[in-house]
C-alpha cells in the first residue's frame, strides 16, 4: 500500500510502498476513505524538539496521521465489537487496562497510554491497524471528510461543554484561531451559549469564526483593550466561560483576567515553552476560577456526543474544511498548514481516487445551495 512515512529527524515525509499491516487478535484493519492534518502532524513532519523528545529518531520510520475515517475489511480472532463492512473512526488515546485513571473510567488519560499515529503507524495510509479498544461505529450519513475530524472536534466538544456539560445561556470566550477552536465556536453555539467572544490574528480563519456562529470578533494582533471589551458586554462581570485554544503567554494573561469570579477557564492551548507564568492569586485563588485541563476526548461520552450533534445536522463544520487533497499531494497539504499568515484551516487527506472525488461533489452542492 501507500503511505506518508517519516523516514528521517528532519523536516518532510515521504510517500512510500509498505506493507499492509496485519491484525492482532483484538486489532481491526480499516481501509482508510478520510484521514486529516493535525497540528500533531506538522510537528512530526517539522520534526521539533517536541517531536525527538516524543517520538525520537531511532523509533523511525512510522507513518504518520491519526485522525480517520473508514471501512473495517479485517478483524482479528477476539474482535467481537465491529465486524467486517462497519464505517469506523478511531479514538486516539489507546488506553492501558492497568492504568489507576482508566480503572476509575477515564480512559481519555493515563501513565501507559499510547497515541495513534505518534506511538503507533498511523493513518496517512491506505489501511491502517486499530486496536478494537478504541474503534468507533459512525453514522453512516456522515461524509468521510467530515468523520475524519471527529477526533479534533471531539477535542472542541470536551472543551466546550467540560465536565458538566453547563453552558446552556452562558457567555463565553474562546482564544485562537486554529481549527479546533473555529469548531468549538459551532459547538458553543449550537449548545446554547449565548454569547460567543472570539479573539483570534488571521483573517481566513476569522471570517470561518463568523461563519460557525461567533457574536463578537477581536483580533489579539491589533490595538484593542480586549479585556475591557469583553467586560462591557457581559454587563461587568466577565465571561461565564473561557476556553484557552492558543497556548500563549497573551492568551492565560487575558484569558484569566476577561473571566468572571467563579468562571470556568477551560486549557486546551499547547505553548511553545512551559512553564509559563500566571496569576495565581488574582486570576485564580481570589477569583475562584475552575480550570479544566483538556487532554483528548471522554471516551465515548465525548463520541456520542459528536455523533449525535453530525447526525442530527444541527452542527454543520464544512465551513472549516478549507481544502481537500490527494493522499499523495500531502506535501502541499502540511505547507498550507505551516504557511502564515493562515491561509487554511482543517485540510483532508483521501487515499483513493474514486473517494476524494465524490468529496469534491458534495463540497460542490454544498456551495451552489
Amino acid at each position: 500500500m501507500k503511505a506518508v512515512v517519516k523516514t528521517r529527524p528532519e523536516l518532510g515525509a515521504e510517500y512510500l510502498d509498505v506493507e499492509i499491516p496485519k491484525p492482532g487478535p483484538r486489532d481491526i484493519i480499516v481501509k482508510v476513505k478520510a484521514t486529516s492534518i493535525c497540528g500533531t502532524d506538522v510537528h512530526i513532519y517539522e520534526w521539533n524538539d517536541w517531536a525527538d523528545n516524543r517520538i525520537g529518531s531511532t523509533n523511525l520510520p512510522q507513518t504518520l496521521g491519526h485522525e480517520v475515517a473508514g471501512e473495517v475489511c479485517e478483524v482479528g480472532n477476539d474482535v467481537r465489537m465491529v465486524k467486517v463492512g462497519d464505517y469506523v473512526s478511531a479514538e486516539t488515546h489507546i488506553y492501558d487496562p492497568r492504568d489507576i485513571t482508566a480503572l476509575l473510567g477515564q480512559f481519555h488519560i493515563g501513565e501507559r497510554m499510547k497515541i495513534l499515529g505518534v506511538d503507533t503507524n498511523g493513518a496517512f495510509a491506505e489501511y491502517i491497524r486499530i486496536p478494537e479498544s478504541v474503534c468507533w461505529v459512525n453514522d453512516d450519513t456522515i461524509p468521510p471528510e467530515i468523520a475524519s475530524i471527529q477526533e479534533p472536534l471531539g477535542n472542541a466538544t470536551y472543551a466546550v461543554l467540560g465536565e458538566d456539560n453547563d453552558i446552556a445561556g452562558k457567555s463565553m470566550v474562546i482564544i485562537g484561531d486554529g481549527p479546533i477552536a473555529l469548531l468549538a465556536i459551532g459547538v458553543a453555539r449550537v449548545c446554547g451559549a449565548t454569547t460567543i467572544f472570539h479573539i483570534g490574528k488571521y483573517d481566513l480563519n476569522m471570517s470561518i469564526g463568523k461563519k460557525m456562529g461567533a457574536d463578537y470578533q477581536l483580533y489579539a494582533n491589533k490595538e484593542l483593550d480586549r479585556v475591557a471589551y469583553v467586560r462591557d458586554h457581559t454587563r461587568g462581570f466577565g465571561a461565564d466561560i473561557v476556553l484557552d485554544m492558543a497556548g500563549s503567554q497573551l492568551a492565560l494573561d487575558e484569558g484569566f483576567k476577561v473571566l468572571r469570579k467563579g468562571g470556568r477557564f477551560t486549557a486546551f492551548g499547547i505553548p511553545s515553552r512551559s512553564p509559563l507564568p500566571i496569576d495565581y492569586t488574582n486570576g485564580i485563588v481570589f477569583k475562584g476560577s475552575q480550570i479544566h485541563g483538556i487532554s483528548g476526548r471522554k471516551m465515548f461520552d465525548t463520541w456520542y456526543r459528536v455523533r449525535n450533534l453530525l447526525s442530527s445536522k444541527r452542527l454543520d463544520v464544512n465551513p472549516v474544511i478549507t481544502h481537500i487533497l490527494l493522499l499523495e499531494d500531502y506535501k502541499k497539504g502540511f505547507d498550507l498548514m505551516m504557511e502564515r499568515p493562515r491561509k487554511s484551516a482543517k485540510i483532508v487527506l483521501f487515499p483513493h481516487k474514486d473517494g476524494y472525488e465524490k468529496a469534491l461533489g458534495r463540497r460542490k452542492q454544498i456551495r451552489n445551495e
